[in-house]
């Protein structure tokens, strides 16, 4: 009888309703934090991520915007080059410190106060904080050793994304003080080349800023004089007279000279056209 309970059903179909019922569970608890409210990362979301069967296979890993609160296992991908964590709700960082081969890390938008475990990324070249807790330069002595970190991002203009530490206007004198690699700071060039040309645009801008007033209504004018793309008129002196004249008379000689091997080499063809014996030719 098929209509009594899941347990009086026949033993296949109550012993596969057993198995299956746990399933949903289980990805709960491998893929969600404990309290359910959001993604751990897992070894099975790596994988399905990358599509690679080992993690220390993983250089380039992005997960913007998965809801991720907890990162797991993330520390396993140890060969890993470039990661993008941006858009989630990350607030804790520790599996991060073993990744020694990182170079580009991006974690805008998440819930990060505490920057310790960035320390040991000792390859960091370039690290994006916009949209974070970060509050005071403090938080941010951890990364003094960080030899290769040249770009750092705490202010993003753009997407309107910030940390309570760019609300004081010195941070950013005060960042290449505390970081001496730094060549940027909010995608703004600080040190090296083009500093000084970038730094010259800034305040040029600023002083174009300043002047009082409303600024005047101008109109586009062109940047060179009307008719400075048109080609200058052609000047032929007496020597540029005779160059064309000896040239003439060359063509007209040469054209000649063609015409005269023409009708001799046609002579020569229909004398040789008459003659039947090939031993009669004479060369």
């Amino acid at each position: 009888m098929t209509t009594g309970g899941g347990d009086e059903g026949p033993p296949g179909t109550a012993g596969l309703c057993r198995c299956r019922s746990p399933q949903p569970d289980m990805e709960t608890r491998t893929e969600k934090g404990e309290e359910g409210d959001g993604t751990r990362i897992t070894a099975q979301l790596l994988k399905a991520s990358t599509g690679e069967f080992a993690l220390e296979s993983i250089l380039l890993l992005k997960l913007r915007g998965r809801g991720i609160t907890d990162l797991g296992c993330l520390g396993d991908c140890t060969n890993l080059e470039w990661l993008d964590l941006s858009g989630n709700a990350i607030s804790q960082l520790g599996p991060l410190a073993a990744l020694k081969a990182l170079a580009v890390l991006n974690l805008s938008r998440n819930r990060i106060s505490s920057l310790e475990p960035l320390g040991s990324c000792e390859s960091l070249q370039s690290l994006n904080l916009a949209g974070n807790q970060v509050s005071s330069l403090q938080q941010l002595r951890c990364l003094a050793g960080l030899r290769r970190l040249e770009s750092l991002r705490l202010r993003d203009a753009l997407g309107q994304l910030t940390n309570p530490v760019c609300a004081t206007a010195a941070y950013r004198t005060a960042l290449p003080e505390l970081l001496p690699g730094l060549r940027d700071v909010d995608g703004e060039r600080v040190s090296g080349r083009g500093s000084e040309l970038f730094q010259l645009c800034c305040d040029l801008d600023s002083s174009l800023g300043r002047s009082p007033g409303p600024a005047p209504p101008r109109t586009a004018q062109p940047w060179v004089q009307a008719g400075f793309w048109e080609p200058p008129p052609l000047r032929r002196s007496s020597i540029v007279e005779e160059a064309y004249r000896q040239f003439s008379e060359a063509l007209r000689e040469c054209r000649e000279l063609g015409r005269r091997a023409d009708d001799t080499i046609a002579q020569a063809e229909r004398a040789l056209s008459g003659r039947t014996d090939p031993g009669s030719y004479v060369f």
